[in-house]
């Protein structure tokens, strides 16, 4: 298997940069990548799809890859919509060459809920995309209960992030030799940061601190449209 010397990172949030969970995974997975002599580009998905122009520069980066990265967050149980219509465009555009330049590719799924196992489908659908653009599949990472994480460097997170440092060190280890992602680093991320019984009551107690701050603590129960009928 060849070493990979390039790299190119699709973030799939369409937060503002600096925000989101994604940008915070595959960045720092990107930074692990460069120190090992890899030269990477990061494009965000909501500027990519916002013209053709740009979303010919993902293309390109994509062709002169040997390793394509996708960072993104789990839209109830798949990709968000903007992550989804790009990697068509991706597939599309590959499946119209001839000779398409052999790329390996790795996605990492993030979402809201404490167990890591929700982001299941989504990877089955990405391990699809990966066949239809004849990409070749590297492997997943999926992490739970990520909204605490937000846009913030994971060496900022503190404690909570060790598990998921010590994942991406491990993969980005393996994919600059050629291999595929490690079991032991997709167990080590899957894992949870803190009880699921603690992330619950962390996030009834934000749930409700937003109701006050928008003026609606007392009517987080409320059911307005429960006994109308048409």
């Amino acid at each position: 298997m060849n070493t990979p010397q390039t790299a190119t990172l699709l973030i799939g949030s369409a937060k503002p940069i600096g925000d989101s969970t994604s940008e915070a995974l595959g960045g720092y997975l990107m930074q692990r990548l460069a120190d090992y002599g890899l030269t990477g580009e990061t494009h965000h998905v909501a500027r990519a799809m916002r013209s053709e122009a740009r979303t010919a520069g993902l293309l390109a980066a994509v062709d002169r890859s040997d390793l394509f990265v996708l960072a993104f967050p789990l839209y109830v149980d798949s990709l968000p919509y903007l992550t989804v219509q790009a990697l068509e465009r991706i597939a599309a555009h590959r499946q119209a060459q001839e000779n398409a330049r052999p790329v390996r590719f790795v996605a990492i799924a993030n979402c809201g809920f404490p167990e890591a196992h929700h982001n299941d489908t989504a990877l089955a659908i990405c391990r699809q995309f990966a066949a239809a653009a004849g990409l070749e599949w590297t492997g997943g990472l999926s992490m739970g209960a990520g909204t605490p994480f937000g846009g913030k460097p994971l060496e900022e997170a503190g404690g909570m992030a060790r598990g998921v440092i010590a994942a991406l060190d491990l993969t980005a280890t393996a994919l600059a030799k050629g291999d595929t992602v490690p079991d032991e680093a997709v167990a080590i991320m899957a894992k949870p940061f803190m009880p699921i019984r603690g992330y619950t009551l962390m996030g009834g107690m934000g749930w409700r601190m937003e109701g006050w701050r928008n003026g609606v603590y007392r009517q987080l129960r409320a059911r307005p449209f429960a006994n109308q009928s048409d």
